[in-house]
């Protein structure tokens, strides 16, 4: 099986605009950027609940601690927001509100997303937008492909994206012209 297809920003702006023409534009373009801007596995993304990003003051979190019983390896890590992120947050939450336990995100039948219905959700936007080989795993390769193309060194790029091992991520980054180009303008 092919890795999911990384996406350019280009092509994120296209995705999220058509995500903005389709229902539930808001929960999706913010599932998404999770996946997009924090590198969040999709699974991950579908465990929330409100009061893992907001905190009791009603501010959005800069950090989001995820238990063990809801990452993949099952160890605990945390997930970094950026200030964008954040304020994605804040504009959802404030149309979105739900008591601190409830899902951050709910299906259009008010209960909760499992790991795999987010994945067919993510799959069929995708497609529908005319990505083809994008999958619920891009966002996650382009957050690691992005940030190493802009010289994060792969120990800080498996501790944000929750790998035990550097191989592990080194298998995310899709080396691209672009980055090539780059790399020989530094000699």
């Amino acid at each position: 099986m092919p890795q999911a297809r990384t996406l350019t920003h280009k092509e994120l702006r296209r995705v999220l605009d058509y995500v903005a023409s389709r229902p539930h534009a808001a929960r999706n373009r913010l599932v998404l950027l999770m996946t997009y801007w924090a590198g969040m596995r999709v699974g991950e993304v579908a465990a929330l609940r409100v009061e893992d990003v907001l905190a009791q003051d009603g501010a959005v979190k800069a950090e989001i601690r995820l238990d063990a019983q809801r990452t993949k390896g099952k160890h605990a890590r945390t997930v970094f927001l950026g200030d964008k992120l954040r304020k994605e947050i804040a504009v959802y939450l404030k149309a979105h509100a739900a008591l601190p336990q409830a899902q951050l995100f709910r299906t259009q039948k008010r209960s909760h997303f499992t790991a795999n219905s987010l994945c067919q959700t993510l799959k069929a936007i995708y497609a529908q937008a005319g990505m083809d080989g994008a999958s619920s795993h891009s966002g996650r390769r382009s957050f690691i492909t992005t940030l190493a193309s802009k010289g994060v060194g792969v120990r800080v790029l498996a501790s944000l994206a929750g790998h035990r091992s550097i191989a592990t991520t080194q298998l995310y980054i899709d080396v691209n012209d672009d980055m090539k180009r780059s790399a020989v303008e530094l000699v």
